[in-house]
């Protein structure tokens, strides 16, 4: 469900640039690294001495970004959300005064089209299809105006590459809607390379375009250990991220059936947590889950202990229903 917001989004961004080149875009692509490290304080100390030289606009377009990673890190629980929508609406304004200041500029399209981008995603999970639907098509047009203006500018074919993928595989109704919003149809070979081009010829959105495509080989191109390539990389370059590996346990278990494998990763997730579980939001999660898998390779004492340390860790809220997750499944002992 989450990545259908693919179709409508990309996650984005004084001196002038060079063609093809954003501003200070080496230092704004070690802040997206810090983002999907899942450092976000450190982010947005990196972010308060980037900009400038780097414009502010890039600045509050990867604030955005990184509300929404740590979204992902913990999507059932709301606390963030309406810090995202007002630093989204906020980043949009300041990037439409941009493109107003300055039409011409490619780079002022690449970061209205960033600052929207997230925003989409989030309505996406939380069920606001229509709505996110509208906001995409804002985000295509912005992106199509930088590539006019800037064909080399690559991070904005990424965008355009996601969205003629996921036109082109998108089921009938989806298609409908596109129909309803005036929205072209999809090439989904084009999108693919276009993707492709952008995650290895552009300056930002490498790490993000690897997590993106991994959804595709899973879902679309039937390649199942090309995404969980994909997945080990982002792991292996962004270890701190418990989304990563979180994300190859949950592959191994649903498409490959290795339980026991699963189960190794959940357990290096957990030692992962080690002294500073406040990193890991999902913690109990990752017990219920182990004890799961325990469960399914017939050990069982191990299952009930991770089960009953699942319960034990489930935050008030419990928005993920882990204790009654965990009591429905030791009463199968």
């Amino acid at each position: 469900m989450l990545r259908s917001a693919l179709v409508l989004g990309l996650e984005l961004f004084p001196t002038s640039p060079a063609a093809g080149a954003l501003t200070e875009g080496a230092r704004l692509a070690a802040i997206y690294d810090s983002i999907l490290q899942a450092r976000f304080d450190t982010a947005r100390a990196q972010l308060a001495q980037a900009c400038p030289p780097a414009p502010l606009e890039a600045c509050g377009a990867l604030e955005v970004v990184a509300l929404w990673w740590e979204i992902q890190l913990d999507p059932n629980n709301r606390r963030l959300d309406d810090r995202l929508q007002q630093s989204a609406a906020a980043a949009i304004r300041a990037s439409e005064q941009w493109t107003t200041r300055e039409p011409d500029r490619a780079e002022a399209w690449f970061y209205l089209a960033g600052s929207r981008a997230p925003l989409v995603q989030w309505r996406v999970l939380r069920g606001q299809r229509l709505t996110a639907a509208r906001e995409g098509k804002a985000i295509k047009d912005a992106l199509e105006r930088a590539l006019a203006l800037d064909p080399t500018l690559h991070d904005a074919h990424f965008g355009i590459g996601l969205y003629h993928y996921y036109a082109d595989v998108a089921p009938a109704a989806l298609k409908a809607l596109r129909w309803l919003l005036l929205l072209p149809g999809g090439d989904r070979a084009q999108g693919l390379r276009e993707m492709l081009m952008a995650r290895d010829r552009g300056e930002l959105l490498g790490g993000e375009a690897d997590y993106q495509l991994h959804w595709l080989y899973f879902w679309y191109e039937e390649d199942r250990d090309a995404g969980l390539a994909l997945l080990r990389r982002l792991d292996q370059r962004y270890p701190s991220n418990p989304l990563f590996l979180r994300r190859i346990a949950e592959v191994q278990h649903e498409y490959f059936h290795d339980h026991a494998a699963s189960a190794a990763s959940w357990e290096a997730l957990i030692g992962r947590a080690g002294a500073a579980p406040e990193r890991f939001p999902r913690l109990a999660v990752a017990h219920l889950e182990l004890g799961s898998e325990y469960a399914h390779v017939g050990d069982h004492d191990r299952a009930i202990a991770e089960l009953r340390q699942a319960i034990d860790l489930a935050p008030d809220d419990d928005v993920d229903d882990i204790r009654a997750r965990a009591q429905a499944l030791l009463k199968k002992f």
